[in-house]
């Protein structure tokens, strides 16, 4: 069935024109998320809404009838659809696969947690390898570097060398720090710009979702960083699920196409039961929180 699943991808591939990558992706049977309503607080906007999610909020729009993307009303329900299939190839630890905006924690090979994410700008790209976390800090300092301070300049902002914990500070609550040198894991300011693509490098979490994971590794987990913009999944019913996400920073997937603006449409086939697992972690309202000194990309 393996074989069988990857020459349905090759022919999804040629049917599209594009060329396939140098490795195929490993064949998973794991699907997060699914369906779940969300009901519209005071002071939401839908582009926080599907970054909390871990769904582009045009596809959140079209789903629900929405036309004006910015005029959207406290009290209606939205039906949020938000499957992701869980990349196969970890044991124990931490998975993020960069071109999906997801990262997935497991225990003895079994997903227990899955959370959206926010990665490199194609200009800063978030690099690809293993890693181990290395520092667990609450309420760090951010020393900015250099290369950030220049693009400050350039922009014409206010320059700043250090930013002490607390509201301003991009890094957030929680930092776990990676063997990657500057990279590290955090909560963010800008909640809505997680599940995009808006970092110099770090991978940014909704602060709940950090809290979360901080309390669920130590220093010395292993984690991965991977580029897989194509999944497959195999069904117990012997479907086979086709995730797309476009070639963000061109690697794995030459033509232009896959790197015009998303989302676009992904292939799905519902398993058996008829429904999606129910997501988790379960959603959850954002709370007040506060923000704790090594160079760090934001």
């Amino acid at each position: 069935m393996t074989r069988v699943a990857h020459r349905f991808l090759a022919a999804f591939l040629t049917a599209a024109g594009l060329a396939a990558a140098a490795d195929e992706p490993p064949l998973s049977s794991r699907v997060v998320g699914g369906d779940s309503v969300y009901v519209i607080w005071p002071g939401d906007f839908l582009s926080g809404i599907g970054a909390r999610f871990g769904v582009d909020y045009r596809l959140l729009a079209r789903q629900n009838g929405i036309a004006d993307e910015n005029r959207i009303h406290a009290g209606r329900q939205l039906r949020i659809h938000n499957p992701h299939i869980v990349p196969a190839g970890m044991d124990d630890g931490i998975l993020i696969n960069i071109p999906q905006r997801m990262l997935f924690l497991f225990r003895r090979g079994e997903p227990v947690a899955a959370y959206p994410v926010g990665l490199g700008r194609p200009d800063w790209p978030t690099p690809a390898g293993e890693f181990r976390i290395v520092a667990q800090e609450t309420h760090k300092s951010w020393v900015v570097p250099k290369s950030i301070q220049e693009e400050m300049r350039r922009e014409r902002k206010i320059v700043r060398q250090e930013v002490a914990a607390g509201p301003d500070n991009p890094l957030g609550a929680h930092w776990l720090g990676l063997s990657l040198w500057g990279y590290g894991i955090h909560g963010t300011t800008a909640p809505a710009s997680v599940y995009g693509f808006r970092s110099h490098g770090c991978i940014r979490m909704h602060p709940d979702d950090v809290a979360d994971l901080y309390d669920k590794v130590e220093i010395g987990t292993r984690g991965r960083l991977v580029y897989r913009p194509l999944l497959l999944a195999l069904a117990g019913d012997g479907r086979i699920l086709l995730e797309a996400h476009p070639d963000i920073y061109a690697r794995a997937l030459t033509p232009r196409a896959w790197r015009t603006p998303w989302p676009r449409p992904m292939a799905w086939t519902k398993p058996s039961t008829g429904r999606w697992p129910k997501p988790w972690p379960p959603p959850r309202r954002g709370s007040p929180w506060k923000s704790g000194a090594s160079r760090s990309r934001a």
